[in-house]
């Protein structure tokens, strides 16, 4: 991906959907960590609550790009994707804490957090995008119901 082609698509003229780009790398780390996180493997697990979990579960493992189809499946997934980089940042913490900063398993817990963070990043960007497109086709300010029921189509 350039440094200027966006990381994320929204509808357009041609009706395409809300589609995250994400690099290979970026897969990568959050299907591992993910695994980590439901299998509670690992030096350090994080209570996640059971519709967390369930979200990351309904999408592992992820293969590749993926579409977003309301506001509201947007926020869950930021939520799940929000207790997948707590359990990195704890791992990342655990990891330089037992070894040392400039250790193999430091950077590699360093780049897997890295990675997922820049996902989360995007997926605030585009629920920012996809709230202001809710808001204009309802006329005020974003509901439950509309950000359930309005779609962004594959």
């Amino acid at each position: 991906m350039s440094g200027s082609e966006p990381s994320w698509h929204g509808p357009n003229r041609e009706g395409e959907t809300v589609i995250f780009r994400i690099a290979f790398e970026e897969i990568a780390a959050l299907n591992s960590a993910a695994e980590r996180l439901l299998t509670s493997e690992g030096d350090v697990a994080v209570v996640a609550p059971p519709e967390v979990l369930a979200e990351v579960e309904s999408r592992l493992p992820l293969e590749g790009d993926f579409s977003v189809g309301t506001l509201a499946e947007q926020r869950r997934l930021l939520a799940a994707v929000d207790y997948i980089l707590d359990h990195l940042k704890r791992r990342m913490d655990a990891i330089i804490a037992d070894q040392y900063v400039g250790s193999d398993d430091s950077v590699n817990a360093y780049f897997d957090y890295a990675n997922v963070l820049t996902i989360r990043l995007r997926l605030i960007e585009a629920g920012r995008e996809m709230a202001a497109m809710v808001e204009v086709m309802i006329g005020g300010p974003v509901t439950a119901e509309a950000a359930e029921s309005i779609t962004f189509p594959d």
